[in-house]
């Protein structure tokens, strides 16, 4: 896929050589020259511009067009945001990631911006936080779709019904709603199967609807 990429800093080059890493075609927009010369030399393989990813010219000049994927990962919420705006809007572009710098910032993330999918480091760490000091709650990971459905995390206790009542998945009967999409247990990632029982202490990711939350505490907090 071509990506492009709006943003210098540590989190800009650190998803282009990942993304370079995985054989897509990168391309990296850097406002500071002196700092879009430097990563030339760092990110060999990767099509680093001395551009402003704000400008309308740059992302023509980038052939926002023909690209796949944009990701806004400038340390500035605004520049994310326009970015993610432009590409949308202006260019067509697929899909639109944007970092979140400022979690209080999360609400103007959305489809009206253009945005696809969204990250805030800050909500995620603050996430893992409150999972290590408190097992059998359920966490939000990441709000997708513009609020319409949530990745959640839930470390279970041996009071949840899940593991007191010995049932599996299939006998848990979560509504349509609802996905089990993966099971960490002892720090082995499990696909969740139909017979899957569950143990405590495993780490269960679930994709739900925002309305379907209160199903997902009823079958794994106790």
């Amino acid at each position: 896929m071509r990506v492009v990429i709006a943003g210098g800093g540590s989190v800009g080059t650190a998803i282009a050589l990942d993304l370079l890493d995985r054989h897509h075609e990168v391309t990296l927009l850097e406002q500071v020259t002196t700092v879009a010369e430097r990563l030339k030399t760092l990110l060999p393989g990767v099509n680093v511009m001395a551009a402003d990813a704000c400008e309308y010219s740059s992302l023509v000049t980038a052939d926002l067009r023909n690209v796949d994927v944009v990701i806004a990962a400038t340390g500035d919420d605004e520049d994310n945001l326009v970015v993610s705006w432009l590409s949308k809007q202006e260019f067509g572009v697929p899909r639109v990631i944007a970092r979140i710098n400022n979690s209080r910032n999360a609400w103007l993330f959305s489809e009206s911006w253009g945005v696809d999918v969204s990250v805030s480091t800050p909500a995620l760490i603050t996430s893992l936080v409150d999972e290590a000091v408190e097992v059998g709650s359920m966490i939000n990971l990441l709000d997708l779709a513009d609020g319409r459905m949530r990745l959640m995390e839930v470390t279970l206790a041996s009071d949840s019904p899940a593991v007191a009542n010995e049932v599996t998945l299939d006998e848990l009967r979560l509504s349509d709603a609802v996905r089990v999409v993966a099971v960490v247990r002892q720090d082995q990632p499990l696909t969740p199967t139909p017979s899957m029982r569950f143990l405590e202490h495993d780490h269960v990711i679930l994709l739900a609807r925002a309305e379907a939350a209160e199903d997902c505490a009823e079958a794994f907090v106790g």
